[in-house]
């Protein structure tokens, strides 16, 4: 049957592979819906630490050069 979706194919070692099973019997879903929505939250954290980096060195330069572009409009151009 076709899909719209991406397909992945990943090896998990043994000690992962339980531990999805385990929570997927839990929570009741299919293995895959259980790692995807693992992996949306994985993803959603990255994003939130990468923007806090990226906000945090921004801040850091403002402090030591002022020819840089201010913090204000970047932000605005980012969201």
């Amino acid at each position: 049957m076709p899909t719209s979706k991406q397909r992945l194919n990943l090896t998990l070692p043994k000690n992962l592979a339980a531990f999805l099973k385990k929570i997927s019997l839990r929570d009741e879903v299919p293995q895959a819906t259980k790692a995807v929505q693992l992996l949306e939250r994985a993803l959603e954290w990255e994003e939130g630490e990468f923007k806090k980096s990226f906000v945090d060195e921004i801040k850091r330069r403002e402090k030591h050069d002022t020819k840089l572009i201010p913090m204000a409009d970047v932000m605005k151009e980012l969201w």
